[in-house]
């Protein structure tokens, strides 16, 4: 017997991540894996999270650790959270504030919150494969977000009428974005905030990197923006989505959301009828580590990162042939590479995986609309210097002979 017939027609439009699909050569030892975007193992604060672990669970606090809790989140986690926010330029309160599993999970509940069949969802060409598939489900249109440009808002508006609907949400990652590590400019950020206004819509801030900066001076995220012009978060409509996944660990999934009181209300609900709450433990574990040396902690992470990061770009120097471009990011854990135009990024990770043993993200995996076959995504976070530089040896080298073939 088969169910299918009966699935609900937002199922037709679920897709298996190939980046999920990927994670699985990491099992495999002799392969050079640039594919996952995860942070390094050995970087985790493993000892701190072991007797943050035990004192959560000793001397009657498991009481509180193992028991149900507020759908809103570990208040003593939040009001940490709001101190970071407020460093940020982000004064905000723990109202403000919505712990959610893993920021992934903010993603799918805004979607539900925002997207109704047929609305449309703004997004970067390319964009955060995660984010796609958390809308999509939502049945929405997807369209060309690019704050470069001069595209007009009344463009956008029309394009959205005539599909049936309207542009509800513009979601991009403004610091190091997944996947291609570039950042917004301040005027960049502006101009989009001034577009959202026109339009009437949401803007969604994915700051999962935004932590994570190795060179050039911070700029102020788009709500800290918003929040200079309007003097008060709960009359802004930018939507601030944060992780301690890329910093501390993604296997408690703690992430968070911050953003006006109307928007978080409604977003409790969603986890009240969802999972009803992110674990008290792993909460309470993150609020403790968090607290005891947070800033010491990700400056080591930084440190790290950037080697690895420098190893990689003077690698792709060394050994990629003429007519190879890739950006060269401020931070994060990516670096996206353009391929001449007649080679096929998923064609190139069979031949790499099978010649040489080295993989990759093919790119157009992160396009709405599938394009973008000649690109690719390489990720640094987890790869030792000495592995860079001879997994972007096997890449040239496989690059080359499909360029001579």
């Amino acid at each position: 017997m088969t169910l299918t017939h009966t699935f609900a027609t937002r199922a037709q439009r679920m897709k298996a991540s190939e980046i999920r699909e990927l994670l699985k050569l990491l099992d495999q030892p002799d392969i050079v894996s640039f594919a996952g975007g995860i942070p390094d193992p050995d970087l985790f604060p493993a000892t701190p999270f072991k007797e943050a672990m035990g004192r959560a669970l000793g001397n009657g606090a498991h009481a509180q650790s193992l028991q149900y809790s507020t759908s809103e989140g570990y208040l003593p986690l939040r009001k940490w959270i709001t101190g970071q926010m407020a460093d940020l330029g982000i004064p905000c309160t723990p109202d403000n504030i919505l712990i959610t599993s893993g920021s992934q999970q903010a993603l799918d509940y805004l979607g539900k919150l925002f997207l109704s069949p047929e609305d449309t969802a703004l997004v970067g060409w390319p964009t955060y494969l995660g984010a796609l598939g958390a809308f999509n489900a939502y049945e929405p249109y997807f369209d060309r977000l690019d704050p470069a440009t001069n595209r007009p808002a009344s463009d956008y508006i029309e394009t959205a009428r005539q599909r049936g609907g309207k542009v509800k949400i513009a979601y991009l990652s403004v610091d190091f974005a997944n996947p291609t590590g570039q950042t917004l400019t301040l005027v960049e950020r502006e101009n989009l905030l001034a577009l959202a206004e026109d339009m009437d819509c949401a803007v969604i801030e994915d700051a999962a990197y935004q932590a994570l900066r190795y060179d050039g001076a911070p700029i102020p995220p788009m709500l800290a923006l918003e929040l200079q012009r309007k003097g008060n978060i709960d009359a802004c409509r930018t939507i601030y989505c944060g992780s301690f996944s890329k910093t501390l660990s993604p296997g408690l999934r703690v992430g968070w959301v911050c953003a006006a009181q109307t928007v978080v209300s409604q977003l409790v609900l969603m986890k009240q009828a969802g999972d009803l709450h992110t674990p008290t433990l792993n909460q309470m574990a993150v609020a403790d580590v968090a607290k005891a040396g947070f800033d010491a902690h990700l400056s080591h992470v930084r440190e790290a990162y950037k080697t690895r990061r420098d190893h990689m770009l003077a690698a792709l120097a060394r050994h990629m042939p003429d007519g190879v471009s890739w950006t060269r990011p401020e931070g994060g854990m990516f670096i996206w590479v353009t391929l001449p135009r007649h080679l096929n990024g998923a064609d190139l990770l069979q031949q790499a995986i099978a010649s040489e043993r080295v993989a990759f993200v093919p790119g157009h995996a992160f396009f709405a609309d599938g394009s973008g076959a000649n690109t690719l995504r390489l990720s640094f976070s987890n790869s030792k210097p000495e592995a860079i530089d001879i997994g972007i040896g096997r890449l040239g080298k496989v690059i080359d002979n499909s360029l001579c073939g």
